[in-house]
């Protein structure tokens, strides 16, 4: 059967292509095609069967909804991979906008804050990121692309509490010491306050005068 698959091409013109594959035949290749849930593969598995039943290629690739010049490059990748390759090749996936160091340093801003300084913002704006990864990388986004891009690493909302540049961290432990200690201070004057005017701690002399 491939010798008149050979011959009909020939009389196209074209140069001979057998299908060298014999593991299935073309009944069982119908009946892969009856299993297949790709329309696109199934209708090339029954391509290639009609061929193989010595249908001429203009006929087979008619019937199949496809050209002869395109059934021949079928053929092709039959011959070399089986039914695995009468099915479309996985397209991959869009290039991310930055590269993995470059979002992780992204991930360093959101985590840090922004510097007032420098940026002139004391909180993250999905717009004033935009701006500094197209300062810094030279990558434009859309507003809608940085908060997809902050969910990816793992920033449900930019919460991240602003620090002002001149914030001194031992000025910030020295004050809470302080509060804490002036509160205790308070509490216990208040805790003697209340027991003198409920009369628990009241002098002998104060009864009598009472009377």
């Amino acid at each position: 059967m491939s010798r008149c698959f050979d011959s009909l091409l020939m009389g196209c013109g074209m140069v001979a292509l057998s299908i060298t594959r014999t593991d299935l035949t073309s009944t069982e290749l119908r009946a892969e095609a009856a299993r297949s849930k790709n329309a696109r593969a199934s209708r090339r598995m029954l391509a290639i069967a009609m061929a193989l039943d010595g249908h001429s290629r203009e006929d087979a690739a008619a019937a199949c909804a496809m050209d002869r010049q395109t059934l021949r490059d079928w053929v092709i990748r039959y011959n070399q991979s089986g039914l695995a390759g009468l099915y479309d090749l996985a397209q991959p996936g869009p290039r991310p906008f930055l590269t993995t160091e470059q979002e992780a340093e992204v991930a360093t801003w959101v985590e840090n804050g922004p510097d007032l300084a420098k940026d002139g913002v004391v909180r993250w704006r999905r717009i004033d990121l935009r701006d500094r990864i197209k300062g810094r990388f030279g990558v434009v986004f859309h507003e809608r692309s940085i908060g997809k891009l902050l969910r990816r690493l793992n920033f449900r909302r930019i919460s991240v509490r602003p620090r002002h540049p001149e914030t001194d961290e031992e000025e910030q432990e020295t004050f809470k010491k302080t509060s804490l200690l002036s509160y205790g201070r308070r509490s216990r004057t208040r805790w003697r306050t209340g027991q003198s005017s409920s009369g628990f701690r009241m002098r002998h002399g104060s009864a009598s005068k009472a009377l």
